[in-house]
């Protein structure tokens, strides 16, 4: 079905910095490749994370993929437009019974969520985050670089988190609903998103939406074999 559809791709940085080389190169492997299929390429600024945002840098970012040649059909769309949707969205899964709270913190737990709030039948009065209950299905999809990919939710990853306690709508679940928004049915990104796709597809399905093709490229490392990131101090384009 996707083959069919026109291709319709995006590149979706955070406004935490300037652009640095490792995303330049992300986004040109994503604007390439909708080039070559005759695609649409949307650009869209994901600024839900307001403490990691800086100012300026959303603006920072537009000049650096125009100043490389990078150029964006239809409107830049900014995820802090559409609070309502993600709420509408949960406000779903909460029905259907597929989210519960949870007061753990990061220090308490390992990579692996064991499901220790899962079952608890009070609202806790301490701040809390809303994780999506996984079960034990395979989630496979054909990367078309990385070639199948499977993996088991339930015990490689437990049940993750939608929205966090401090009320920010977790990265995991805005993609989702951003992606189906603007009908995106192929995504290139990095080979570090790799191990989030799963948990995307889940949602998916969980939502009825029909999954993207995905396409995760290399990273580009530093001398010391990290990749560039605002984190290993990246220095801007």
């Amino acid at each position: 079905v996707l083959d069919k559809l026109p291709y319709i791709g995006r590149f979706a940085p955070s406004p935490t910095g300037p652009l640095h080389f490792g995303s330049l190169y992300t986004a040109l492997a994503s604007f390439l490749q909708a080039r070559s299929q005759q695609g649409l390429w949307l650009l869209r600024i994901d600024d839900l994370d307001t403490p990691r945002n800086i100012k300026g840098s959303a603006d920072s970012i537009l000049k650096t993929l125009d100043a490389f040649g990078l150029y964006w059909d239809d409107t830049v769309v900014y995820q802090s437009q559409y609070l309502d949707d993600y709420h509408e969205n949960l406000n779903q899964l909460v029905k259907d019974k597929l989210i519960y709270p949870c007061i753990c913190s990061r220090k308490t737990l390992t990579d692996i969520y064991s499901g220790v709030c899962r079952n608890k039948q009070t609202l806790p009065s301490s701040p809390y985050s809303l994780r999506i209950k996984t079960d034990n299905r395979i989630i496979s999809f054909n990367d078309e670089l990385q070639g199948l990919i499977s993996y088991n939710l339930a015990e490689q990853h437990g049940d993750f988190i939608l929205k966090r306690k401090d009320q920010i709508i977790a990265y995991q679940f805005a993609v989702v609903i951003d992606d189906d928004r603007q009908q995106i049915n192929h995504v290139v990104r990095g080979y570090d998103l790799l191990d989030s796709t799963p948990r995307q597809i889940y949602l998916q399905q969980l939502l009825g939406h029909v999954p993207p093709g995905y396409m995760h490229v290399p990273v580009i490392i530093d001398e010391q074999g990290f990749k560039l990131s605002k984190q290993t101090l990246a220095t801007a384009v």
